[in-house]
């Protein structure tokens, strides 16, 4: 049951996960925090894995209360990680860090931290000790296919978006403005 000010009664954080295999787990997100900046919430958003610019970014800057930031190289990872990569990813699990602990921000979004983790560049302890840390007030949302079930364990929402249908398939490259 929610009160008055929009908190879960009895208090605590919330955790939100948005996974599978699925088209939309960064999308969804960013209507989350595109709904929670027009409520006047604060918003932190954490790009882990990505570097290059996506569309998104360019939108998200006229919104003086969201703010984003990228700790990936300018493709995404398909290869083994090596040191930069994980340099990165350490720096953007300090930044978010810094976000959950900050009064600033009501909302902080961890974009593609699930692959960061499957990909061994950031340790799950370091993810469930950091989300150990956000106040009642605050609400993570952690992106990215292959969810830890650790995670998921203390997650409070977790929405599992499934392909079963994508045009990729049909040969449509990524595009402009639908896919970044």
């Amino acid at each position: 049951m929610y009160s008055r000010d929009n908190q879960l009664e009895g208090g605590g954080r919330l955790i939100q996960i948005y996974t599978g295999n699925g088209k939309g787990k960064t999308t969804a997100a960013l209507g989350l925090a595109i709904r929670a900046a027009g409520g006047g919430f604060n918003v932190y958003i954490a790009q882990f894995a990505k570097g290059r610019s996506y569309s998104e970014l360019a939108a998200l800057k006229k919104f003086k209360n969201i703010k984003t930031e990228q700790f990936g190289r300018r493709c995404f990872i398909r290869v083994k990680p090596d040191k930069k990569d994980i340099e990165l990813a350490c720096e953007g699990l300090k930044k978010a860090k810094e976000a959950i602990l900050s009064k600033k921000y009501r909302i902080i979004i961890l974009d593609e931290i699930n692959i960061a983790l499957k990909l061994k560049l950031v340790s799950l302890q370091e993810i469930l000790g950091m989300l150990r840390l956000a106040s009642k007030d605050k609400e993570v949302v952690l992106t990215g296919r292959y969810a830890h079930p650790q995670v998921i364990k203390i997650a409070d929402l977790v929405s599992e978006i499934k392909e079963v249908k994508h045009y990729y398939k049909k040969g449509v490259k990524a595009r402009k403005g639908i896919e970044f």
